[in-house]
């Protein structure tokens, strides 16, 4: 979640069985919305479905809202599948490739789209961002990033919209004005925040959405309504809901193949061997069929942690699911995200959290933001962000009302800001201090030979 130049096309190298990587990339995901929409169809039946998709429109999306509780599995999956596609269909308006952090954008798109952004409040943030890039003189291509991403704050225009208590009318003309004003700030906002972090924390967005949020919160709390709090949290999913994750791991790893047969696994160590850091493209950087194959590993790793800690399988814990598929194209893999994870699970244990409730799982499915942090400084530097970051995460979402769908983007932020200012305090007092040691070496060396 970042700003920088999207990649240009490459010669596609190591994939023996399909020559068009583009081509196959928008079919799959295409495929696997259109896949969504019609299970979600089938599943609650057309009718049903549709006014459940309907209803979510006007819902309240703030945080946590989860969506297959609302309106029922199928209205979730379909306005799933809604949301994904604005998002394709902007990449490929925009001459846009499917890279890394395309897929991830989507695929988060998606997953939120379980459990709080909806065709209708993401619509405004869209234009906001498109009228950032023309007031900067820029094309929206290169914006699409923070338009995609950006959406986070879909919850604010549905609050504008139905908790304001105002008139239908006027709500409406706020919401969309609310939406455009918030996409409109994001792209400058966003750039300072990624000096905070340096790249260290994925879901750069997601801090810039919650500092936004902060004003947002503030702003509509001083205009005096009362926002309730609770929420939606599923705790009796469909056994439909509970092995979906299934499918999205076999429909991952077997494109993965067919895409790149053998050679998935020359890319996958490679894919291994990196520190994740923004911005890491596995697509470009391997093949799409290790890029697929590695999403369907971590994908299978986190659906394997909720069942171990016994969470049900929800819209909120599918979206934290398909977020993770999606970043394994930009920055995460196995060896980077467990030491985030067992620092989650430490912390859990220590203060006596119930690591399937809703803060905590949630917590640790997202925590993999930090995982750079693992892969650039180790095992101990990603266990301790992952402990921090459960902390953190459990009082950040109260900060901005719930209004920024990222909060873990938040609380990722913060700790990876304040561990990163900690390693580069102590680096760059450590080399003068060695070279400060060496000359004092040096010069007592000198001394005894004379």
């Amino acid at each position: 979640m970042v700003s920088f130049r999207l990649p240009q096309k490459r010669p596609v190298e190591g994939v023996f069985l399909i020559k068009n990587e583009q081509r196959f990339l928008f079919v799959l995901v295409w495929g696997m919305i259109a896949g969504w929409a019609l299970a979600g169809l089938a599943v609650q039946g057309p009718f049903e479905a549709v006014r459940g998709v309907a209803e979510l429109q006007l819902h309240p999306a703030r945080l946590i809202n989860d969506f297959t509780l609302i309106a029922g599995d199928g209205a979730a999956m379909v306005n799933a599948a809604l949301v994904a596609a604005l998002g394709l269909l902007l990449v490929r308006a925009n001459g846009i490739r499917l890279s890394g952090p395309t897929v991830a954008a989507v695929f988060t798109m998606m997953g939120f789209g379980l459990f709080g952004k909806t065709p209708f409040n993401v619509l405004p943030i869209f234009l906001g961002v498109y009228l950032s890039a023309r007031f900067m003189g820029k094309r929206f291509g290169e914006y699409i990033l923070m338009a995609l991403f950006g959406t986070a704050l879909g919850p604010l225009v549905t609050l504008l919209a139905v908790e304001t208590g105002l008139p239908f009318v006027p709500a409406l003309a706020l919401a969309a004005g609310g939406g455009i004003l918030t996409g409109f700030v994001l792209p400058p906002v966003a750039i300072t925040m990624l000096r905070l972090h340096q790249g260290y924390n994925l879901y750069n967005i997601g801090l810039t959405s919650g500092f936004v949020a902060l004003f947002a919160s503030a702003l509509v709390l001083a205009g005096g309504p009362v926002l309730e709090t609770g929420g939606f949290w599923n705790t009796d999913p469909s056994s439909f809901l509970g092995f979906l994750p299934l499918s999205i791991i076999v429909v991952l790893f077997a494109a993965g193949w067919i895409s790149g047969g053998k050679a998935v696994f020359r890319g996958l160590f490679r894919i291994f061997s990196q520190p994740g850091r923004l911005p890491s493209d596995y697509i470009e950087l391997t093949s799409a069929g290790a890029a697929l194959v590695n999403m369907s590993l971590t994908t299978a790793m986190a659906w394997g942690y909720v069942l171990l800690v016994g969470a049900p399988v929800n819209g909120p814990v599918i979206g934290g699911m398909l977020t993770i598929a999606g970043f394994s194209a930009f920055g995460k893999h196995p060896r980077n995200i467990l030491p985030v994870l067992a620092g989650v699970v430490a912390a859990g244990l220590l203060f006596r959290k119930d690591l399937s409730a809703p803060g905590p799982v949630l917590g640790a499915l997202f925590s993999t933001t930090l995982a750079p942090i693992a892969g650039e400084f180790g095992i101990p530097a990603g266990f301790i962000a992952g402990f921090i970051h459960l902390t953190m995460v459990l009082q950040t979402g109260g900060w901005h009302s719930g209004i920024s769908l990222y909060n873990n983007g938040l609380a990722g932020g913060l700790t990876a800001t304040i561990i990163i200012a900690v390693i580069e305090w102590y680096r760059s007092n450590k080399e003068p201090r060695k070279k400060r040691e060496r000359h004092s070496k040096h010069e007592e060396s000198q001394e005894g030979s004379v």
